[in-house]
């Protein structure tokens, strides 16, 4: 018997387990992970490889439904099988995202601890940060992880001078640090590399003391009569018990959370019968509200290759490169207040100039790799020979929501995702306006005339110029739009667990993972989640 059993190994259950042994080792605690541990295993510690890991043994390979508003087409969504979840695999933006975000989130669970100030104290406990910038008020400089602006690991590439050059001329002012809570602008990107190598979340947070049982798969969390929940059961019928007054934690993620807590017989229960699945709590919101970041990488010709200017050329290298990913900048924006609110009122009906999503907020993250990966999802064959670079951008605040319900009472079996992407008029304008930045970006400022010479077109697509239809856009963010992988929501504070992290109805059990974000923040992430486990340890150890 344990005192704990927390359900899943990233970054949730195992900074949890780290800091609740840590701080109390008499504590029994259990951790179980449906994956391996990864240590050792290829791939995994150089992060440059970490395209091989996608379809991997490691990788569930979840696949969407059919995504109506993009076509009708399947997208992929990685989620990783190990012990360390997505820090496995993860590209390790640092991005701790902006603190109107984390505001309206302690706003609507009435709840500062919530808050971006009341969150402070766990970001910075969580990171080691390196930046000649950074804030003592704002970072931790002796947390378990690594992290380093791009300019504080020596590397310096040739564009990067250029390039902040390309954005500041339409107007996007350069900033010393976006991981202040005011990440409005253009700031060294900041990873989480050690020395051009990942830390996977095991690692960084000991396991030592924890009972750790990975490549076991539970079947669903035990819930006597009295509505308290008193272990788990495994896949292979095997059950785990807590101590009389001990937990049950549930960090699988936004995916595998609400699949666990719906196998448990929590959630709707119209869903719960469709798989002879007895309700144990009438909870419809777990599951619900799903929000995920979607994404366009566009891809361009450069005028002189030969300068040795991206990733592939035989020039292209220099003192730390491999320190990081082949980039410099992270850009942050608001949007034109009016046009949105118009798209918004399309979906919802009159707003008031007060609604929270019209003030100022950071509605798009962008940046510009000095490589071409991944085009082949759009149609294209872009050798990586140092002739091209890509764009990047994102809807951080997407006021789509879909649905993770169950596709069978297996619990091998995937989960039906269902992120409804670009569902609405407001996501649609923030895209659309994301693409023409891109396009006025390259088109229509001296420093990109001279960067490039025009963009890798998707064979039987129209080419975007300055003047792209709504409908041609749109077209292209059917092709090509995607997630990044940061999706929350399904087990949503306020609707299935409340501000401690406790689920309703049930005695005993939690939640910590992002999947009790209730509503999208403009990070990524992990940084967020890292937070949350923090905090959910000092939580439950006030309480012990």
């Amino acid at each position: 018997m344990a005192d704990i059993i927390i359900v899943g190994g990233g970054i949730g259950g195992v900074v949890l387990a780290s800091r609740l042994h840590a701080r109390k080792p008499e504590l029994s605690i259990t951790l179980i992970e449906a994956g391996p541990n990864v240590t050792g295993k290829p791939h995994v510690s150089n992060p440059a490889e970490a395209a091989l890991l996608h379809f991997s043994d490691l990788d569930y390979k979840f696949f969407t439904v059919p995504q109506k508003h993009l076509g009708g087409g399947q997208k992929y969504n990685c989620a990783i099988k190990g012990l360390s979840g997505g820090t496995i695999i993860n590209t390790g933006g640092w991005v701790r995202g902006d603190k109107a975000d984390y505001d309206e989130w302690a706003k609507e669970v009435k709840d500062d601890k919530w808050s971006y100030d009341g969150l402070l104290p766990y970001f910075k406990r969580s990171e080691k940060h390196f930046d000649p910038n950074g804030d003592p008020a704002q970072h931790g400089f002796d947390g378990p992880v690594v992290t380093a602006s791009v300019a504080s690991t020596g590397r310096k590439f040739p564009l990067r001078e250029p390039v902040l050059k390309l954005w500041q001329n339409i107007g996007v002012k350069h900033i010393p640090d976006a991981n202040n809570g005011h990440p409005q602008g253009i700031a060294d990107l900041v990873e989480n590399w050690k020395d051009g190598k990942r830390q996977i979340v095991s690692e960084t947070y000991p396991l030592t003391g924890v009972n750790v049982l990975t490549e076991k798969t539970v079947r669903r969390v035990l819930i006597n009569d009295d509505k308290v929940a008193v272990g788990v059961e495994l896949a292979n019928g095997e059950k785990l018990s807590v101590k009389e007054g001990g937990q049950v934690v549930v960090s699988s993620g936004a995916y595998g959370t609400p699949k666990v807590l719906q196998l448990s017989g929590i959630g709707n229960p119209a869903e719960l019968s469709k798989h002879g699945i007895d309700t144990v709590v009438d909870l419809p919101a777990v599951g619900a509200n799903l929000f995920d970041h979607l994404m366009l990488f566009r891809y361009w010709k450069l005028r002189h290759p030969e300068k040795g200017l991206a990733l592939g050329s035989p020039k292209f290298g220099g003192p730390n490169y491999e320190k990081g990913g082949p980039l410099d900048w992270l850009v942050t924006t608001p949007i034109s207040t009016a046009p949105y609110k118009s798209a918004l009122e399309r979906d919802v009906g009159p707003v008031s100039d007060s609604h929270p999503l019209l003030q100022n907020r950071s509605h798009l993250e962008m940046n510009l790799l000095y490589a071409a990966i991944s085009a082949d999802a759009q149609g294209l064959t872009i050798p990586m020979d140092g002739n091209s670079i890509m764009t990047f951008y994102m809807c951080c605040l997407p006021t789509s929501r879909g649905t993770v319900t169950l596709s069978s009472s297996d619990p091998e079996a995937a989960p039906a995702i269902d992120p409804n992407y670009y569902a609405t008029e407001a996501d649609k304008h923030v895209m659309r306006e994301g693409f023409r930045m891109h396009t006025k970006l390259m088109f229509d400022t001296p420093e990109g005339k001279a960067l490039v010479t025009g963009e890798h077109t998707p064979p039987g697509y129209e080419v975007a110029g300055l003047d792209a239809s709504d409908e041609l856009i749109d077209k292209r963010i059917a092709l090509g739009g995607s997630t990044v992988f940061h999706p929350g929501g399904t087990a949503a504070m306020g609707k299935v667990v409340d501000s401690s992290l406790k689920a309703y109805g049930v005695k005993d059990l939690r939640v910590v993972d992002a999947s009790i974000i209730p509503n999208p923040i403009a990070s990524h992430t992990q940084v967020a989640v890292y937070a949350i486990a923090e905090q959910a340890a000092d939580i439950m150890l006030s309480e012990l």
